[in-house]
Parts: structure tokens; sequence; C-alpha cells
């Protein structure tokens, strides 16, 4: 499933940025790439948000008014899903834009790209992985895939001439996004973005998680 049980996983979001932010940001630097960075006005880190597959910035539609309301500046990130490399330079240009601290968060395949995009930059001072990959160097998704039972969603995903993937839209509802109406289900099966197959083969050299704070959260329904 993409989408998640909102209440939930809004106020375990909320819970996790501000542990995290009081930590990362608590957690200067030493090494020669450390800066001083800019601050809002509010001082409140920008919140960066990436999506996974299947999906695009709209899947976080739920979660970004519970931030804006606590005056955070949200940015749902749009990875164009043609290859991993793509999605890593277009959050990088995401977080660059940014004043002051981020806290970067990925959803699923977004996971990827945000162990590389942040990988090495100090304007990110915590990373939030949403049920996401975190991949080591050198690891693809598709070896990380075949360490578990195929999900249920295997079924569901279909090809096009292009060798592009999405999730057939009439099993869009029943396998990615149970937990939302219907009507919600259908608009966001016509509006998914297809992904690259060849984006699951390929693997990032740096590992923004292994210097970076970072929060896992697993949840038990996502399958």
């Amino acid at each position: 499933m993409m989408v998640f049980t909102w209440k939930k996983v809004q106020k375990l979001l909320l819970w996790l940025f501000a542990l995290s932010v009081v930590v990362g940001i608590s957690m200067h630097p030493t090494s020669a790439a450390s800066r001083e960075l800019p601050q809002a006005s509010n001082s409140k880190p920008a919140i960066v948000l990436v999506h996974g597959a299947y999906a695009d910035g709209t899947s976080w539609q739920h979660v970004i008014p519970l931030l804006e309301q606590d005056d955070y500046k949200v940015t749902a990130v749009q990875i164009p899903l043609t290859s991993l490399a793509d999605d890593v330079a277009t959050t990088k240009r995401v977080i660059n834009n940014q004043k002051g601290s981020v806290v970067l968060v990925g959803h699923s395949y977004g996971g990827n790209v945000i162990t590389g995009a942040a990988a090495g930059n100090p304007q990110v001072k915590a990373l939030v992985y949403v049920n996401a990959f975190a991949p080591d160097v050198g690891e693809k998704t598709s070896d990380l895939n075949k360490r578990y039972a195929a999900p249920p969603i295997s079924t569901a995903i279909v090809s096009d001439a292009a060798n592009f993937l999405y999730v057939d839209c009439g099993k869009f509802h029943e396998f990615f996004a149970q937990d939302v109406s219907k009507a919600e289900a259908r608009v966001m099966a016509a509006t998914q973005k297809p992904i690259a197959s060849a984006a699951f083969e390929q693997s990032v050299n740096e590992i923004a998680w292994k210097t970076i704070p970072s929060w896992f959260m697993v949840t038990q329904s996502d399958v």
C-alpha cells in the first residue's frame, strides 16, 4: 500500500519531526564541511517530503496541512521517477532552495532518494524514513526486495512499452490505497506516476543515514 492510516501517521510524523530537529540540530558536525546556515524567521526547519513509486507529491496531502498549521514550511518534491540519479538530483535541487535547516522525509522508494540526496549536505539535519528503503552503498531496490516474499501488490504491477511500471488502475484501491475512499483512490490511480523499471536496478554511492540522525517508521499493515 502507498497511503497510510493517516491519523496515526500524522501524529507520529509530527513527533518525529520535533524530535529529529532537536537532536539533529544539536549535533553540529566537526568536519570541514560544516557551515553556518541562514535560518528562517521562525527558526523552524523546512520539511521536504519525497514520495515513492507509482505516486506523486499529492500522496502527502493529508500530512502537509498539519505541518503548515504548526508553521513549518513544507515542500513535496515531484521526483520524475525516470532514474534514481534523476530523482536524487531533483531532490537535491529542492533542498538547496530551502532557507535554513531541513528535515528530509521519504516514503518507500523515496527512501533510496533521500539516502543519496542528503549525503554530504550539512543543511539536512535529520532524515525520516516512512516505510522506506534505506540502502547501503551499492544496494539496489531489486536486491532488497529479494530478501522477502513478494508482496501482494506485485500482482498488480504492469509495464508499458518503454519499461515504465505502474499499478493496474483496476487494482489500485485494493492493493495500493485501501485506507482511502474509492473516490480518492480512483484519482490517485489516474494521476499516478509510472517509474522506470531501471530505477530499481540502480544504487547510490553515498549514504546519508550513516552520518545524519535518522528515524524509521515501519507500519505492520503497509504491505
